[in-house]
């Protein structure tokens, strides 16, 4: 079977740790894209932290960055397992990580989270664990009657940036993902190490569902920061400098 074209700014991103800039400790973070969205919506993040000192990881999840039909055919499963290989090859050239993730990818790092206690804390932006939107709900019907919805992507704020996501919404891999929220929020609890919460106060794919799941699920200290000038996809948005600033004084301190 011929593998599905990739879109030229789909590739993985990585870089290595200076430890002269961190004293002296190799420190990593792991950043992880949402669902319909490519590594192309981290980079920026990734890349101001890299320019700190930092290692930086951000995989492609299986099934992004080519079609969204190639996507329906994958599962959280499939995420994960490509996630815990970034970890892994992350954790291998650095002293400590940090996981990071927007929307799906903020659920799959608090799942690295519970399942990987070595973390030394976790970021999430604008994640999503649940929702109160009926045609979600009703996901595992109507994935059997249309392959798709309307896409996701592009919920940016800031004129003329682009997420290069997909136009449509594969309905049997958001059922996957969905699918995976309950066990994830049963073990939130497992997750003992800083979070730090980043939410956009106008977000048109995230509801208001996800928020006191995760804050009052984790069993570690919680630090919640509100990006006013931002819609979902905030890593491309006005508050990316807030981001950067943020996330890198709080990976500065967990590490330390």
């Amino acid at each position: 079977m011929t593998a599905a074209p990739l879109h030229p700014l789909a590739s993985p991103f990585a870089t290595d740790a200076d430890p002269d800039a961190t004293g002296g400790r190799r420190i990593g973070v792991l950043l992880s894209h949402g669902f319909t969205g490519q590594p192309a919506s981290m980079k920026p993040w990734a890349e101001a932290l890299a320019e700190k000192g930092y290692a930086v990881e951000v995989p492609r999840l299986p099934g992004h960055g080519t079609t969204w039909q190639d996507l329906n055919t994958r599962t959280w499963d499939d995420w994960y397992a490509e996630l815990r290989a970034a970890h892994d090859r992350l954790a291998a050239r650095t002293d400590v990580v940090v996981a990071a993730g927007l929307s799906m990818g903020g659920a799959l790092v608090l799942r690295l989270a519970a399942d990987t206690p070595s973390l030394a804390g976790v970021v999430v932006v604008n994640p999503a664990v649940a929702t109160k939107r009926l045609d979600v709900k009703l996901l595992p019907v109507l994935k059997h009657l249309v392959p798709s919805f309307p896409g996701i992507a592009n919920d940016i704020k800031k004129p003329g940036v682009e997420e290069h996501g997909y136009t449509r919404t594969p309905l049997k891999a958001a059922h996957s993902m969905m699918r995976a929220w309950k066990p994830l929020v049963a073990d939130l609890p497992r997750i003992t190490v800083p979070l730090l919460y980043l939410r956009s106060t106008v977000d048109h794919v995230v509801d208001e569902a996800s928020e006191p799941l995760i804050t009052r699920g984790v069993s570690g200290e919680v630090s919640v920061v509100r990006l006013s000038e931002s819609y979902h996809v905030a890593t491309l948005d006005n508050d990316l400098p807030t981001i950067v600033e943020e996330s890198a004084a709080f990976v500065a301190r967990v590490t330390s």
